[in-house]
């Protein structure tokens, strides 16, 4: 097994590292897209805007590496926050701009929900809100209870485009998407490296699957 996490200038790396240590799973940083030829399970974060992120990976080299790891490698995929908004179709964040087209959706902010600006929610999204599983045999949540709190802070969520995509919502304003996946490829929209044991536990899954 091989778990890489990708440096493309915009990802809490070092957390997520500690956090792979303390399940005992070894992990590798890596900043070469060459590198995830070898990887058999990827990890993508990212703290900052869709834009930036999406340019840093284009010029870095990383969409196509990160497309055929998954596609022709067999490789499992983990968008963590900003990494799971890169997996949409578009993102909205400083104008619209192509995401990494790996599960369709669009990243919009949350302020364009209705329900969001007629209840007044705080935005962004900041601590802890529980996760309500809609499929609970997915092996992402072995060993975690329902409605088990994580910990979130982002402005922008995921607006998938097929239902059955979503592997879990939170609430915030309306039942926003919080898991998603499509075939290898998951997205978590909170941080499991700071959620505790629920997290830690998330990450023990993923590197399962």
């Amino acid at each position: 097994m091989s778990v890489d996490i990708i440096d493309y200038g915009m990802g809490n790396l070092g957390s997520i590292s500690s956090a792979l240590d303390h399940i005992g799973v070894a992990s590798k940083i890596v900043s070469s897209p060459e590198s995830l030829k070898t990887a058999t399970h990827i990890i993508l974060p990212g703290v900052g805007s869709f834009s930036k992120a999406m340019q840093n990976l284009s010029e870095g080299g990383w969409c196509d590496a990160i497309r055929n790891a998954v596609e022709h490698n067999n490789a499992s995929l983990l968008g963590i926050c900003l990494g799971m908004h890169l997996l949409s179709s578009t993102g909205t964040e400083h104008g619209e701009t192509t995401g990494l087209g790996l599960i369709e959706g669009n990243v919009v902010h949350f302020k364009t929900n209705a329900q969001v600006v007629e209840e007044g929610v705080l935005v962004p999204h900041v601590g802890w809100n529980e996760v309500a599983i809609q499929k609970k045999d997915d092996p992402i949540f072995q060993d975690i209870k329902e409605a088990t709190d994580f910990y979130f802070v982002h402005s922008y969520y995921f607006d998938a485009v097929n239902e059955d995509h979503v592997l879990a919502r939170t609430p915030h304003g309306f039942p926003f998407p919080s898991v998603i996946r499509n075939g290898k490829v998951w997205g978590a929209q909170f941080h499991p490296e700071k959620s505790g044991p629920a997290g830690f536990s998330l990450l023990k899954n993923f590197v399962g699957v």
